[in-house]
Order: structure tokens, then sequence, then C-alpha cells
């Protein structure tokens, strides 16, 4: 009997053990998500997104139009040098904007990070914010706020091919309609020298009838097309994660500055008590002498 006994106890306190390590496991995990800054997690995925969306696409959709244009509207090398050379400069430019952001991104995360943990530390008293932590969040603040001008106007930029595809996709649309009733398609053109792409004197510099149809029936201008679409919406999801990082932002830099202003509080009152209870031992001290 008195050998079973202590089996029946280490056996008893095998489950309390196994209960304290998965309540141990579990208080870690709420710990560890507590300290996820989930709004600026979301901004970070809609940033890589529509920066993804912005640079792959626009860059598949420049070279598509090049193509485009010289196998149809630019025949001679030199009509289109300078074009060739813009959309050069602009996928270069997508390259730049692509490793920027990427990396812009993942700083912005981790100033979460910190912002988060510093928040959560203040709360328990264990923490102090420092002058050059809120200047790098209002650093931070201003850049992100530059970004989302900049990047508003490339959203307003990209919607101009957009807008000159839609075009010509329409006027294909209208020839191949029955409705539309037209007597003679070749007299519906599409002249792309009138947008200023390729010079007045480029050969053809222009599409009619059934040579606009088969242009658009092109897997050039078919995917150019929607590519730009695409770019488009990927500006925009940019626009926004930008906006919603300079909340994020703004809203860290107001909590810090508050935090301060309650620690300089707390310690003034801290101070004042410890006056207070010096010159009432002060007192006692006295009234006991006298006595």
């Amino acid at each position: 009997m008195d050998g079973t006994k202590p089996a029946m106890e280490s056996a008893a306190e095998e489950p309390q053990d196994e209960a304290q390590e998965s309540r141990g496991c579990f208080e870690c995990c709420i710990k560890c998500l507590g300290g996820v800054p989930y709004a600026s997690l979301v901004a970070t995925i809609l940033c890589f997104s529509g920066v993804a969306l912005f640079c792959g696409c626009g860059h598949v959709a420049l070279t598509g139009t090049l193509t485009m244009l010289e196998n149809h509207f630019s025949r001679e090398s030199s009509d289109h040098a300078t074009l060739t050379m813009v959309i050069q400069i602009f996928q270069y430019i997508i390259y730049g904007i692509a490793s920027f952001f990427f990396v812009y991104a993942i700083v912005l995360l981790a100033e979460g990070f910190y912002t988060t943990s510093a928040i959560n530390k203040e709360l328990q008293s264990d923490f102090k914010t420092t002058v050059c932590g809120r200047c790098i969040t209002a650093f931070f603040m201003f850049l992100t706020y530059i970004l989302a001008l900049a990047f508003l106007g490339i959203f307003g930029f990209t919607a101009i091919p957009v807008f000159l595809f839609f075009n010509m996709w329409n006027t294909c649309a209208a020839m191949k309609s029955p409705a539309a009733n037209i007597t003679s398609p070749d007299a519906i053109c599409v002249d792309v020298r009138q947008y200023g792409v390729i010079p007045w004197n480029a050969t053809p510099g222009k599409a009619c009838g059934a040579t606009l149809g088969e242009i658009c029936n092109t897997s050039e201008f078919y995917l150019s097309y929607h590519l730009y679409i695409v770019a488009f919406a990927g500006a925009g999801a940019t626009v926004i994660a930008l906006i919603h990082y300079l909340m994020i932002l703004g809203a860290n830099w107001a909590y810090l500055r508050g935090a301060v202003t309650t620690h300089e509080y707390q310690d003034i009152k801290t101070k004042d008590d410890q006056d207070v209870e010096a010159e009432a031992r002060a007192k006692d001290g006295q009234n006991s002498s006298y006595s």
C-alpha cells in the first residue's frame, strides 16, 4: 500500500504539470500576439501588393505598348527613338520604386513593432519614450506624407494610358457592333500622333478600318490594356496604404507625446507627495520632541 501511494501521487501530478505548461504556452502566445502592430501589418501587406501590381504590370505594359507602336504606328526607328528612351527611363524608375518601397515598408513595420512594444511597456510603467524615438516617428510621418503626395501624382499619371487604350477599345467595339450601322469603316481611324506619343511626321501614325480591328485583336493591345488597368489599381492601393501608414504614425506620435506629458505629471505628483510626507514626518518629530 505504501509503495503504491507515491506512484498515485506522481500520476496525479503529471496532468497538473501538463496543464501548467499548456497555460504557460497559451499566455506566451497571447503576449506575442499582443505585441503585433496589426494596423501596420495590414498597411504593409497592402503596400507590398499595390507596389507589386503597379511595378510588375506597368513594366510589362510599357514593353507591350512600345512593341505595338513599332509594329503598327511607327515603323521607322528614328520616329519613336525618344519614346523608346522615355519608356526605358520609366522602367528604371519602376525598378527604383519597387526596391525603395520594399525597404521602406519593412522599416515602417519595424517602427510599428517598436512603438507597440513601447506603448505596452509604458502601460506597465517599465519604459519611457525618448526624444529620439519621437523624432524618428515624426520624420517617418513627414516622409510618408511626401510619398503619399508623390504616389497620388503617379496614380493620376497612370490613368492617362488607361484612358487612351479605353478610347481605342471603344472605337474597335463600335466598329464590330451591328447596332452602330457603320457604312464606311475605313473612315474610322485612331491617330496616336494627336496624343504626342510619336511625332507628326511618323508613318503611318494612324490605323483605320480593318487595320485598326486587327490591332485591337493583337495580344500586345489586349494584354497592355488590361495590365494598365491593374497597374492603375495597384497605384491606388499604394496610395491607400500610405494614407493608412500616415494615420498610424500620427496616432503613434500623438500617443507617445501624450505619454510624455503623463509621465511628467506623474513625476511632479510623486515629488509633491514625497515633499508632503517629509513635512508631515518633520512635524511629527517636532511634536514628539516637545512632548
